[in-house]
């Protein structure tokens, strides 16, 4: 078959970048002819993956996504017989990958009443209903049970055009035990002693994932423990505001701040915690990749695999709506219940028994289905 596959940046650390790779590769090796049309693209390009630059450029994102569509619908119209598969929600799909949380409800809950009537709500509701409106054939695989209740609750008719997919955790985070050995090395390497406590949080974009949350329940901790915790902080984003935020909570001297990297498993192997309080976050691949490692997780519930870390028992997960109190409470009553909770023992469980591993094969299968009735 042949594939069109749109998303409007590639880079290799973001969690909906890697979803699209793992997609686009499984969908080559099935036999299926793999078109990718990307405005930027860093990192290596795989075999038997047709990238081709989308040649637009403007001064906003709103006025860049438009060129974009406008120059995919030109293209579109040329290739007939192509399947339009799309990472990003724009008109012009036959399926879409829904990496992204839904719009409608970020606009509702998290905006004031005045946001609506800028020209980026206009936009991203517009290209929202493009894909889950009324009248669209587009048809969406989503993420977690959360998305599911979100676009059902702001777009009714799109409830039969939903397919969840398991999770796609690459095998290779998988382990049997926690690794004694590659602990000590990492920790030795950054220099974090047996007694200190290694707090860890990863993701690429800052703001969203809740690093400010995290600096905040860092700085609330109580004297004994605050002494003993470090945090390291890994991700693609620039870190001056994360700085300057560390330093006027007088924490600054507790903080490493990573770019993406590939050697995550090392990372996961020598914490004492992983740290994640989304403002929201479609699915969120670290809790689960952090579970199944053994590492006991901290998130809230407005990841859409928070119900994994409740379904595993491998760490606390703060209600909504979220209240700083609770994430510095939990924050400090996890740090002191390390050795004596089950969390660790539960994730390791979770990981040999559950299928958390198959998404890339799942949505390959469903897109070629799909594009046969297209």
């Amino acid at each position: 078959m042949k594939l069109s596959f749109l998303i409007y940046y590639y880079f290799p650390y973001g969690g909906q970048q890697r979803d699209f790779l793992r997609i686009a590769k499984e969908c080559i090796k099935r036999g299926n002819e793999v078109d990718v049309y990307a405005i930027r693209w860093q990192g290596e390009v795989p075999e038997g993956l047709n990238l081709i630059p989308v040649p637009v450029k403007a001064i906003t994102r709103t006025r860049l996504y438009i060129k974009y569509t406008a120059w995919m619908e030109s293209t579109i119209r040329k290739s007939a017989g192509s399947t339009v598969v799309g990472f990003n929600k724009m008109p012009l799909l036959d399926i879409y990958f829904a990496a992204d949380p839904c719009f409608a409800e970020k606009a509702h809950t998290q905006r004031r009443f005045y946001y609506k009537l800028t020209p980026r709500y206009r936009h991203f509701s517009k290209y929202e209903n493009a894909v889950f409106g009324k009248g669209s054939n587009t048809h969406s695989l989503i993420l977690s049970p959360q998305q599911r209740l979100a676009f059902e609750k702001y777009y009714p008719d799109c409830c039969e055009r939903l397919h969840e997919q398991p999770p796609g955790v690459s095998l290779d985070r998988k382990v049997e035990s926690r690794d004694v050995l590659a602990r000590q090395q990492f920790r030795d390497e950054y220099g974090i002693n047996t007694d200190e406590l290694l707090l860890l949080q990863i993701g690429s974009g800052f703001k969203i994932k809740g690093v400010d949350r995290t600096l905040h329940a860092i700085a609330s901790l109580p004297d004994e423990l605050l002494s003993r915790t470090k945090f390291m902080l890994v991700g693609q984003d620039k870190s001056t505001g994360v700085v300057r935020l560390a330093k006027r909570l007088g924490i600054a001297d507790r903080l490493l701040i990573f770019g993406g990297r590939d050697d995550i498993p090392q990372f996961l192997a020598g914490a004492d915690l992983l740290i994640h309080p989304a403002y929201v976050e479609s699915a969120g691949y670290v809790l689960l990749e952090a579970t199944i490692a053994g590492l006991p997780v901290l998130t809230t519930a407005t990841c859409g695999y928070s119900f994994h870390v409740e379904r595993a028992r491998s760490g606390q997960v703060c209600p909504s709506p979220f209240k700083q109190s609770d994430l510095n409470q939990n924050l400090a009553y996890m740090l002191k219940s390390l050795q004596d909770e089950a969390w660790s023992r539960n994730g390791l469980k979770y990981g040999k028994n559950e299928d958390l591993y198959s998404m890339p094969e799942v949505a390959a299968e469903l897109i070629e289905k799909l594009a046969l009735n297209n």
